[in-house]
């Protein structure tokens, strides 16, 4: 397979995101002693950074492939909401589908790291559902985008911040139902059975058991498929994608009416940090189905990406160049 033109076509796609941001910010720092006053490390910190993190990463992923994000979502009027807007526009994405609320306070995650192991992370965020309102203007705000720009596939990347409610899904699923896009959903517990007739679902094991009220231990063939079918015959998915962590991915394509099921093993990698793998994920799954690749090869490529981005401390997007050399060597 030309893998190097498949690339080229990720260029000319625009890609809508939707679902909840957040700053993911980092303290790099030396660990030298234990402190006096509890038994904990003393980090000394020697640099800080802010990046775009949760459905944003999903954001910088589709960039560093080649193609256009729209990444919608609703934020704080504060003055982390003026970082995030000002780290989107030092890198070129439009800020044009991000809503402001006075009712929200924007997601900052703050990551510890000392001699190069994360420590402790610090969470500040409201995950209660949008208001009525803001719920109203989002909806708003993402319709008027799909109905003046060319939309060749839509993610909702859910973090259950309360960003994606029930009416958001209904509304955008419809309205792209209606255009053909094709839909990928990452979903979390909250909503994990509201979105109905889309194109491709890609929970993780966790999920998938915690979402269906299920559990097995082994994770092989037979049990997958069970609960995959259990899964499509509730939100009539046209692929399910599971993530499996070390076992890999399963997916199943129910577009075909045979051969529509594999399982695919994890790569052989040094993990450094598992975080934002399920955003690389979904992005090249959701620029591969955008192409009409085959469900195996969306499988395969979103495979090995996802293992690349797990040998990098923190979350961080793929690297396009060793994502094309690491599939000439695998595939």
């Amino acid at each position: 397979m030309d893998y190097k033109g498949m690339f080229n076509k990720f260029e000319k796609l625009n890609i809508l995101i939707i679902g909840d941001v957040m700053i993911d910010s980092y303290m790099w720092g030396k660990v030298e002693r234990i402190s006096p006053e509890a038994p904990v490390p003393i980090a000394t910190i020697t640099n800080v950074e802010d990046r775009l993190g949760g459905a944003a990463n999903v954001a910088l992923n589709i960039m560093a492939l080649g193609a256009n994000p729209i990444l919608c979502s609703v934020i704080g009027e504060d003055s982390k909401s003026d970082i995030f807007v000002s780290l989107m526009e030092k890198i070129n994405i439009t800020t044009k589908g991000i809503c402001f609320s006075k009712n929200r306070q924007t997601t900052i995650k703050t990551r510890i790291i000392g001699n190069k192991m994360q420590m402790l992370r610090v969470d500040q965020e409201i995950n209660i559902p949008l208001a009525e309102d803001d719920e109203e203007n989002f909806i708003e705000n993402i319709l008027n985008i799909m109905g003046k720009e060319k939309i060749d596939a839509i993610i909702f990347q859910d973090y259950d911040k309360g960003v994606i409610t029930q009416n958001v899904i209904n509304s955008i699923v419809g309205k792209a139902n209606e255009k053909k896009i094709p839909i990928c959903v990452d979903p979390k517990k909250r909503n994990f059975l509201s979105y109905k007739n889309i194109t491709l679902f890609k929970p993780n094991l966790k999920e998938l058991k915690e979402g269906l009220k299920i559990d097995f231990s082994a994770v092989s063939m037979d049990n997958l498929m069970d609960a995959s079918n259990l899964l499509q015959q509730k939100i009539k998915s046209e692929i399910i994608f599971i993530t499996l962590s070390e076992s890999g991915v399963f997916i199943a394509d129910y577009r075909l009416k045979k051969d529509n099921m594999k399982i695919l093993p994890a790569h052989k990698r040094q993990i450094a940090d598992v975080s934002g793998a399920g955003d690389t994920v979904i992005s090249v799954a959701a620029l591969s189905l955008a192409i009409d690749l085959p469900y195996d090869i969306i499988a395969q490529i979103s495979n090995i990406a996802g293992g690349l981005v797990c040998e990098k401390v923190g979350v961080v997007p793929i690297d396009k160049r060793d994502l094309i050399e690491e599939i000439y060597n695998k595939l």
